[in-house]
């Protein structure tokens, strides 16, 4: 049998404040708790920065040439690994056209129709 529509709002109102309550509830604790440990994280940072200033200071002269010589390794060992995939897939172009295979920019031409030199220019 149903309710009559004003016992229903009654006892929906005691229900949504209970939700409020227990959101407002939830965030104040999740943002109390996260203002906390962001406080925390900011004071171990000034004293982190507090002890490990001097000891930068003095070691300066070897850890900036240390850290420049391990970036330049580390460019080189990129680069060439680069120019080496560049340079292999460049003689499989030229061993695909030496066999007599046409190359993937022959094949991408006869797929998508003429080139760029062939269509007349709309200037």
């Amino acid at each position: 049998m149903a309710q009559p529509q004003s016992l229903q709002q009654t006892q929906q109102q005691p229900e949504q404040l209970a939700r409020r309550v227990a959101r407002a509830t939830t965030g104040v604790t999740v943002g109390g708790s996260l203002i906390v440990l962001s406080s925390l994280t900011l004071a171990a940072t000034v004293i982190g920065l507090v002890i490990i200033t001097p000891l930068l200071v003095i070691f300066s002269p070897i850890l900036v040439p240390a850290a420049l010589t391990l970036f330049f390794i580390a460019a080189g060992f990129i680069s060439s690994g680069g120019f080496g995939a560049v340079a292999s897939f460049i003689f499989y172009l030229m061993y695909r056209y030496a066999s007599g295979k046409k190359p993937p920019v022959d094949r991408f031409r006869e797929k998508f129709g003429k080139s760029e030199q062939q269509q007349p220019s709309g200037r």
